[in-house]
């Protein structure tokens, strides 16, 4: 299942030269990856609230193919590629209608409030399936 979310770009967005400044697609597809992991049932907040477990990126591929400008509607697309015990592989693309403007690969990982490793709960496993 592929996940869709919407962006539009503002100005805020964008550099000097009107087109969205590298860093902002990370703030568009964590929008994204929000939005994605409540629709299939996950309260992140209540998680936290009940196992201590809380979700942080630890490693991310991101190419950057062309370039997003002000006022353009952009499309972050979310598919779940691997799941384990401990982390979560998602691909995530921004795409400007049928163009593909950036790709990712982004693996979640589960930790405690310390920061240890922690497993994934069972239903947090069963839900993103």
């Amino acid at each position: 299942m592929t996940h869709t979310f919407p962006v539009h770009v503002y100005y805020e967005d964008t550099d000097l030269a009107g087109i969205v400044y590298y860093a902002n697609y990370l703030k568009f597809i964590e929008r994204a990856r929000t939005e994605w992991i409540r629709e299939m049932g996950v309260d992140q907040t209540q998680v936290k609230a009940e196992t201590g477990i809380v979700f942080a990126v630890r490693h991310i591929e991101a190419d950057y193919l062309a370039p997003a400008k002000f006022d353009d509607d952009l499309t972050v697309q979310t598919s779940l590629e691997a799941m384990t015990g401990v982390r979560i592989v998602l691909r995530q693309d921004v795409m400007r209608g049928v163009d593909l403007l950036f790709q990712s690969t982004v693996t979640i990982v589960a930790l405690t409030e310390t920061g240890a490793p922690a497993r994934l709960p069972a239903n947090i496993r069963q839900n993103l399936h």
